[in-house]
C-alpha cells in the first residue's frame, strides 16, 4: 500500500489515460458509459413485460444492469491490462499491480458517475409510486467499495492469467455471458427464491438457492437494491453472508497469484 501511495500520480495518469482511450474518437464520449446500460435496462424491462405479461420492476433492472456493467468493464479491461501494456512492463519499473488497479479504478469512475443517473431515475420512479429513499442508502458507499474489491480481484487474476494463456480472452467472453444470467442483474432475487421454493415443494434440488447465493455478485446486487429500494429484504441465509464476504479472500488469493506470475510478465507480453 505504501508503494502504491508513493506512485499515486502514476495511478492517476493511467486512470485518465484509460478513460480517454475508451472513448477516443467518440462524439458522445463518457455519455456512452451511461447510455449503454440505460438502453440495456429499458430493453430488458420491455421484454420482461412482454414475456411475463406483467409490469417489470424498472428500478430494480436499472440498478442491477448498471452494477453489472461495472463488473463487466472491470473484467474486460483488466483481462488485457498487462498484455496490452507490453512497452511499460518491459521498459519501466513499477508495481505491476498498478495496471489492474488503474483499469478497475477507471471502471469505478464510470460507475460513480452512473450513480447520479440512478439516483435521478430511481428517485423519480419511487416518487411516482408514492415512496422515497430510506436510510439504507447511507450504506451504498461501503457497498461500492466492496464491489470494487471484488472487481479488482477478478481483474488481477484474469490479467495475470491472460499473459500466459491468451485463450483466456475467449473463455472469459463466454463466462461473462453465463455469469450475467446467473447473477440477479436483469431480475431480482425474488425470482430465484420462487424457483427454489417450487423445487423444494417438488423435492427437487432443494440446495439450489444456497448454491446460487454463494455467487458474490448475487449478494452484492441484492445489497445494492436493498440500499436503493425501500421494502427490499435481505435473505436470512448463511450462504448469502458467505457470498457477501468472499470479495476480500478472493482479493488476497488474487494478490498472491498475481505476485507469483508477475515475475515473468516481461518475457511473455
Amino acid at each position: 500500500m505504501r508503494s502504491l501511495w508513493i506512485r499515486r500520480e502514476l495511478i492517476s495518469a493511467l486512470v485518465a489515460r484509460e478513460m480517454k482511450a475508451r472513448y477516443k474518437g467518440s462524439s458522445l464520449g463518457l455519455l456512452w458509459s451511461l447510455l449503454t446500460p440505460l438502453f440495456m435496462a429499458l430493453i430488458y424491462a420491455f421484454f420482461f413485460r412482454l414475456l411475463s405479461g406483467r409490469a417489470a420492476n424498472t428500478s430494480s433492472i436499472i440498478i442491477g444492469v448498471f452494477a453489472w456493467q461495472f463488473t463487466a468493464i472491470s473484467v474486460q479491461q483488466g483481462l488485457i491490462c498487462i498484455s496490452n501494456n507490453g512497452n511499460l512492463v518491459k521498459k519501466v519499473f513499477f508495481p505491476r499491480v498498478i495496471l489492474p488497479l488503474a483499469t478497475t479504478s477507471a471502471a469505478a469512475m464510470d460507475y460513480l458517475i452512473s450513480l447520479i443517473i440512478q439516483f435521478l431515475l430511481v428517485g423519480f420512479l419511487l416518487w411516482k409510486d408514492g415512496s422515497m429513499f430510506g436510510w439504507p442508502l447511507l450504506v451504498l458507499p461501503l457497498l461500492v467499495i466492496w464491489h470494487f474489491v471484488l472487481n479488482m480481484a477478478l481483474a488481477m487474476f484474469l490479467g495475470a492469467l491472460n499473459v500466459y494463456f491468451r485463450d483466456t480472452q475467449h473463455l472469459v467472453g463466454v463466462a461473462l455471458s453465463a455469469l450475467f444470467f446467473l447473477s440477479p442483474a436483469m431480475y431480482d432475487l425474488s425470482l430465484v427464491e420462487n424457483l427454489a421454493a417450487e423445487a423444494l415443494a417438488l423435492d427437487q434440488a432443494p440446495w439450489i438457492l444456497d448454491v446460487y447465493l454463494l455467487n458474490p455478485l448475487a449478494s452484492l446486487f441484492t445489497c445494492i437494491r436493498w440500499a436503493f429500494l425501500p421494502g427490499t429484504v435481505l435473505p436470512d441465509s448463511p450462504s448469502f453472508w458467505i457470498g457477501l464476504a468472499l470479495p476480500l479472500p478472493l482479493l488476497l488469493l488474487a494478490t498472491l497469484f498475481f505476485k507469483r506470475l508477475q515475475r515473468n510478465f516481461a518475457d511473455f507480453v
